[in-house]
Formats: structure tokens, C-alpha cells, sequence
């Protein structure tokens, strides 16, 4: 990746929307909010239970894919989590805290990435209960 390059990562789900999975500007990698959506467009953490359509929608295994596609985004640009420097993350409700932090803290520590978490009213789809962006510091080689 050059000084300023856009990428989109084959493998991934593909964007909403005319925009990079990630950006590099510089020494820094900015990556787009990122979901759980599989690249068949599938959701991690989102299930159907029964005939009706009941669905369950579990924070712990977004909040897992979220970082998990993060990770796999950076990688393709020759960077890892360990280059994150900050994460802004977004919640449909507040309540998914817990669930979104318990699952965190097994990817990052006290030593990893600043952190801001927000509550939004909605995200590109009903299931999603998380979106996460991120800017990691990797200068290129």
C-alpha cells in the first residue's frame, strides 16, 4: 500500500457503499465501520429461531465477527490488532454493553487502543446490534 491508497479486501463482505474497507493516509490505516456480515452477506450473531422468524441476536459472537473482520482487513495491508491505536465502536443499545466488553477484553488490554463507545438508534441492518471502526498506526515498509 502506497502513502495514500483505498482498498477493498476480496474475501469480505463487500461495501454499502462507495467507500474502502480501508484507507491508508500516511503511517496511519483508518478501517471503515466494519459489521458482522459475512461475504454472502450473512450476519454473524444474527439467527433465525423458528418458522415465525423470531430471531436471536447475540452481542458476544458480533462483537467477535466485528473484531475478527478488523483484524482480517488489517492483515490484508500487512498490519495486525496489535497496530490499533484507536476504536470507536457502536451499539444499538446500551443495554449490550456487558456482552460487547466481556468479548473485547479477550482481543485488547490496558495497553491496546483508546476506546469510545457510543449508543445510535440504528445501523444499516435490523440485526446488527455493533459496528466498529478503527485507525491503526502501521508506517509502511
Amino acid at each position: 500500500m502506497s502513502q495514500s491508497e483505498a482498498k477493498v479486501v476480496a474475501g469480505k463482505a463487500a461495501p454499502r457503499g462507495k467507500f474502502p474497507h480501508v484507507k491508508r493516509a500516511g503511517d496511519f490505516l483508518f478501517v471503515s465501520g466494519t459489521s458482522s456480515r459475512r461475504a454472502d452477506n450473512t450476519l454473524a450473531g444474527a439467527e433465525v429461531m423458528d418458522a415465525m422468524g423470531a430471531m436471536r441476536l447475540d452481542i458476544r459472537e458480533q462483537t467477535r465477527a466485528v473484531i475478527e473482520n478488523i483484524r482480517d482487513i488489517l492483515g490484508s495491508v500487512d498490519a495486525g490488532l496489535e497496530d490499533v491505536v484507536e476504536i470507536s465502536a457502536y451499539l444499538v443499545d446500551m443495554a449490550d454493553f456487558a456482552g460487547y466488553n466481556e468479548i473485547y477484553g479477550e482481543f485488547f488490554g490496558y495497553d491496546g487502543p483508546a476506546r469510545t463507545t457510543v449508543a445510535v438508534h440504528q445501523l444499516p441492518h435490523p440485526h446488527l446490534r455493533i459496528e466498529i471502526k478503527a485507525v491503526a498506526y502501521k508506517p509502511p515498509r
